[in-house]
């Protein structure tokens, strides 16, 4: 497995930053709240200062929807989180966490263990901003993976992680940067920790129509898709974060297949935007709509 994956914070700065802008939001129009989110990147002062509206409108002039986009995809991963542990999850595997939170914010039982995996500098610089009072923090064990050289399940075993429990598998905005060799090999890890067990896998994965044909990525009418398209991936190649794998839907239904797990959800922005934003007044129009990522479910 490439040592890059889950090695970089660029894009996990973005994302928390993105999550506090949506905690700034009056309570009856909040999709999701992060009280966390400000210490993972530079700036949340700022942000704070400007306020919801303002710093959506901006990131607007940036990409129209790529707020709301991003706050629905953690949003479907929060949902999904709550309905598991309900239904019985007693582990929960964050592969890549970087800055992810749900484990202190979303007040989750103290008999669900959380196993984070990442790389070991991205934990420490986790870890300095987090402190003891942050709830749940010691139901959470950090498994420390050097990608080059260690086994995701081994590792996971090592940390304590129990087959005889039901587990649910979360891989969140990281698909895209990682080798398909990679992510597959990851899946396969999972299905054999769960053997002989109940599990959900997680996964989100940018459309391989943003190569093949931009447009279909985008609401109709959407201003300039092609260039942002392009924008977008080259954005993230500057910051270190190629974008190395893109997939079908027919690709990743076969490669969850493969490793045992049936295809129970497949979601984009089109969908959710009358789910979350709808409700709250806060519907996008067409022409905002970005659906270059989807968000999987399946289960085993």
């Amino acid at each position: 497995m490439s040592q890059s994956m889950f090695k970089k914070d660029g894009t996990a700065q973005g994302v928390a930053k993105q999550r506090l802008i949506e905690t700034l939001a009056p309570s009856n129009k909040r999709i999701i709240s992060d009280p966390y989110a400000e210490r993972f990147f530079f700036g949340a002062g700022l942000i704070k200062l400007m306020g919801h509206p303002f710093a959506v409108w901006l990131t607007e002039q940036f990409m129209p929807g790529f707020h709301e986009h991003l706050i629905s995809r953690t949003r479907f991963i929060d949902d999904l989180v709550k309905k598991s542990v309900a239904n019985g999850i007693e582990q929960y595997v964050i592969l890549g966490a970087g800055y992810d939170t749900r484990a202190h914010r979303l007040g989750l039982p103290s008999q669900v263990k959380i196993f984070e995996v990442d790389q070991p500098d991205v934990q420490e610089r986790k870890r300095t901003k987090l402190t003891q009072v942050v709830p749940n923090i010691e139901n959470v064990t950090y498994v420390s993976v050097d990608f080059n050289h260690q086994s995701i399940s081994e590792r996971l075993l090592l940390a304590g992680f129990d087959q005889t429990k039901a587990t649910l598998f979360t891989l969140e905005g990281v698909s895209q940067y990682i080798s398909k060799v990679a992510l597959s090999l990851t899946i396969a890890q999972a299905a054999a920790l769960t053997t002989n067990n109940h599990s959900t896998f997680f996964l989100s994965y940018v459309d391989k129509n943003l190569d093949d044909d931009p447009s279909a990525c985008f609401g109709k009418g959407y201003p300039k898709a092609s260039k942002r398209a392009e924008m977008i991936k080259s954005l993230s190649a500057k910051v270190g974060e190629p974008w190395v794998s893109l997939f079908t839907a027919q690709e990743i239904e076969k490669l969850l297949s493969q490793h045992g797990f049936s295809l129970q959800e497949n979601t984009t922005l089109t969908d959710l935007n009358t789910v979350y934003f709808t409700p709250v007044g806060r519907t996008l129009p067409e022409h905002h709509i970005l659906k270059l990522e989807h968000f999987v479910i399946a289960n085993r």
